[in-house]
């Protein structure tokens, strides 16, 4: 008996910066803090709705706003 294979359809994405045709700056800290969980970890790709190619820029941005003191590198709870 063969299984019935459910296919999902993939949810169109639309990445914010391909839209506004910017990449994600470390001086934009404000805008860092929408990819970033209250705990400070980095949300992943699939839940931030990004294109790899920003996601990558976007993590590089995060971690040195962080080393710049303009994101915590943990919070407190």
């Amino acid at each position: 008996m063969k299984k019935k294979i459910i296919r999902r359809k993939k949810k169109a994405f639309h990445c914010p910066f391909c839209k506004s045709e910017r990449d994600p700056d470390y001086k934009d800290y404000k805008t860092l803090e929408k990819f970033v969980t209250d705990r400070s970890k980095i949300i992943g790709e699939s839940r931030t709705g990004l294109c790899a190619k920003h996601q990558r820029r976007l993590s590089i941005a995060i971690k040195r706003a962080r080393h710049l003191g303009l994101l915590p590198f943990v919070s407190r709870v």
